[in-house]
């Protein structure tokens, strides 16, 4: 069996084009969350652990249902999944401003809203590794690296409309924008012709879920993935409450911008160069050794973060190297994955990998908030999550490198990805 000749695909650059717009327009959810906390908190009289809840079940619904996400797109026509995704995007915001109380809150913000993201999120990851099997680092980096920094189109409009306008008020516009983009973008989307019919469908290689989650290699890629995801997603969820912690209110300043909405602007640049810049890297120098690199970086940076934090300048600079040296999982994983797996079952078997984002989300979000107020200091997270992002590094080289070696070599010798021994 031969598999389809990786090169340049006819019509993805549109698809890329559609799918960074369909991220960017995702991102807002998870990358402003920050800012609604107070607002929430206020309004519903809760404390920073029940309101942070909403963060967690928002993660598990994007990621933790992964696998079931990933199973409807593969039924669906991109087209469809992405503008129902949509659709739930901007419903979740407008029935959000409603919100009462706690368990509503939970569903609208949380459940609608991430099972949304997580349609779109799928099925674009999915059209990539279509459209550009010869640059998938890249290509998949600059559609999560899209979803990274997408948010840096609504931070300080969204902080403004809250100033000015109020929660709900905020909550009914964004949605409602955010609902029709989405379904813009999806009208021009389609899965790849030669990915569809039967004849390239048994062409394409492929190893799928229920074999992919016997091999040892997958859990070591879910275990790594899940220790760096829980910095990025604790620093995503708690950066308000944590610049408060450090003596950054909202009167502070940086070159005239209040500090928190530049600091979080600051952060979507570097989430989104990120991920197409590390991607790219790793087409040129292996997956395993950028890891390596960006798991030590990101470690460095939650370290300088917790040191130098209380400056304003530092605080906004530092916590852009946070979210350099963490977004790229985005990019890097899903690449790693296909490249072990082959293309023919991506969509399902990234949606297993994507839960654990929803894993990390339960440590970075409710539980560094427990930390926090049962503590009153945020030095046992951060230490914690420096510890992971450290051993993550390490085990990138000593343990991940080595199992695909392995396997890239049994493939050499069984030329099928189907046949080959896949379960170093």
């Amino acid at each position: 069996m031969t598999a389809l000749t990786p090169g340049p695909v006819p019509g993805r650059g549109l698809q890329l084009a559609l799918g960074v717009v369909a991220m960017m327009a995702i991102s807002s959810p998870q990358y402003v969350w920050t800012l609604f906390v107070g607002p929430f908190r206020a309004e519903l009289g809760a404390s920073l652990a029940a309101v942070q809840a909403t963060f967690a079940l928002f993660s598990i619904f994007q990621c933790g249902l992964g696998p079931l996400h990933g199973h409807l797109a593969s039924r669906f026509s991109p087209r469809a999944f992405v503008a129902i995704g949509g659709a739930l995007v901007g419903l979740s915001w407008i029935a959000s401003s409603f919100a009462t109380s706690l368990p509503m809150l939970y569903f609208t913000y949380g459940v609608l809203s991430g099972i949304g993201t997580g349609f779109v999120y799928v099925s674009v990851i999915e059209l990539m590794v279509q459209y550009w099997p010869d640059r998938r680092g890249f290509a998949v980096g600059m559609v999560t690296g899209s979803y990274g920094f997408g948010a840096i189109c609504t931070t300080f409009p969204i902080a403004w409309a809250l100033q000015r306008s109020g929660l709900h008020s905020t909550l009914i516009w964004f949605g409602a924008i955010f609902a029709v983009v989405i379904a813009l973008a999806a009208l021009g989307m389609k899965r790849h012709a030669a990915a569809s019919t039967v004849e390239a469908k048994a062409l394409q290689p492929g190893v799928p879920p229920s074999v992919m989650l016997k091999t040892p290699v997958f859990w070591v890629l879910f275990a790594l993935m899940t220790m760096v995801a829980i910095g990025g997603l604790m620093v995503i969820s708690q950066l308000g409450p944590f610049a408060a912690s450090m003596g950054i209110s909202e009167t502070t300043t940086v070159m005239g911008l209040a500090a928190l909405p530049l600091a979080l602007t600051i952060d979507r640049i570097a989430n989104g160069l990120t991920r197409p810049f590390f991607g790219w890297i790793s087409d040129k120098i292996g997956r395993e050794p950028t890891m390596f690199i960006a798991f030590a970086l990101e470690a460095i940076g939650v370290f300088m973060l917790l040191k130098f934090g209380h400056d304003p300048v530092a605080f906004v600079l530092l916590s852009g190297l946070v979210f350099f040296g963490w977004g790229q999982i985005y990019a890097l994983f899903p690449s790693l994955q296909a490249d072990l797996f082959g293309p023919r079952y991506a969509v399902q078997n990234f949606g297993y990998l994507l839960v654990s984002t929803a894993v990390a989300s339960v440590l970075g979000a409710p539980v560094a908030a427990m930390l926090l107020e049962s503590s009153g200091s945020w030095n046992s997270a951060f230490y914690a999550v420096i510890a992971l992002d450290t051993l993550a590094a390490l085990l990138s080289v000593a343990m991940l490198a080595p199992m695909t070696r392995r396997i890239h070599a049994a493939r050499a010798a069984a030329p099928a990805l189907g046949d080959a021994p896949s379960t170093t």
